[in-house]
This record gives C-alpha cells, sequence and structure tokens, in this order.
C-alpha cells in the first residue's frame, strides 16, 4: 500500500530527513515512492563527488562501491526507516545494511542521475532483504542484485 495525499510528501520528507547519512556520504535526493514491499529513490552524482578525483584520474567513474552504497540508503535503508516511522520506533531502533550481491553492467558518469527501485524480499525478525535495480537516465540498468540489512536498538 503506498502512503498517498499530503502524507505522502510528509513521509518521504521524513524518511529522507531521518537517514543516518550527511554530505558527502549521503547519497539519495529524492523518494519517488515509498510503500511496505517498495522504495524507489533518485540520486544524481555531482562532478565534484570526493572520489572522482582519484576513480580514475582523467576518465572519472563512479565506484562500484558507491553505486551499491547509494542503492542500499535508497532501497534499503529508506525502506527501514519507513517501517520505524510507521511504527513510531524511528529514532529508537536503526537499520543497518550488512551484505549485498550485486552484479554492475554499466559505468555511471560524474553529472548522471541514477533511479534505485527496491522490492521487498521480506521483513522479519527484524532482517530486511530486498532485491534492488538501478538505472540511468536512460533507463539503462546500470546494476542490480539483493541487499540485505538489520534493525538494531540505538545505543
Amino acid at each position: 500500500m503506498v502512503v498517498n495525499t499530503s502524507l505522502d510528501m510528509d513521509i518521504k520528507k521524513l524518511v529522507r530527513d531521518n537517514l543516518p547519512y550527511r554530505r558527502p556520504f549521503l547519497f539519495v535526493d529524492s523518494f519517488d515512492e515509498l510503500s511496505e514491499d517498495l522504495a524507489i529513490g533518485r540520486y544524481r552524482y555531482k562532478e565534484d563527488e570526493f572520489f572522482y578525483t582519484g576513480h580514475f584520474p582523467g576518465n572519472p567513474i563512479t565506484p562500484g562501491v558507491i553505486l551499491t552504497e547509494t542503492a542500499a540508503q535508497i532501497g534499503l535503508v529508506g525502506l527501514g526507516i519507513y517501517y520505524l516511522i510507521k511504527e513510531e520506533k524511528v529514532g529508537q531502533v536503526v537499520p543497518l545494511f550488512s551484505s549485498a550481491q550485486v552484479d554492475f553492467l554499466l559505468p555511471v558518469y560524474p553529472g548522471e542521475e541514477v533511479r534505485v527501485h527496491s522490492q521487498k524480499e521480506y521483513f522479519r525478525f527484524n532482517k530486511l532483504k530486498c532485491k534492488v535495480k538501478m538505472t540511468n537516465e536512460r533507463g539503462e540498468k546500470v546494476c542490480e542484485g539483493y541487499l540485505s540489512g538489520f534493525m538494531i536498538e540505538k545505543s
């Protein structure tokens, strides 16, 4: 069930505001959709991202680990925070990224926007697993795979 009306905009902003990341390690510009089974969001890689100077000098390409992190921030942690907001546990419990199996298909260059589509596989016993797909602005698949994480109480 997708949250609609003004609550839709509010919950998207609430999820983004509660992500446990900040620049230069925040890779979420917006969420397009959020529901109990789905998270879709976007990020545009800025030309001056910290990792481009060393990967690769003269021919910068977004590192696979950053693509994976972007997918995890949008599709796993974002979805986890959505659950925490719905359960009124945001701030008490934090979702953590624990594992990834990702296949990379195309490079992503500075200035490109990507869209992450994450489908919940399961959420039980405080463990969340999602199937994720990332596409570029042309709708081409950049990478796809599975991400897992878990929820822990904040200390």
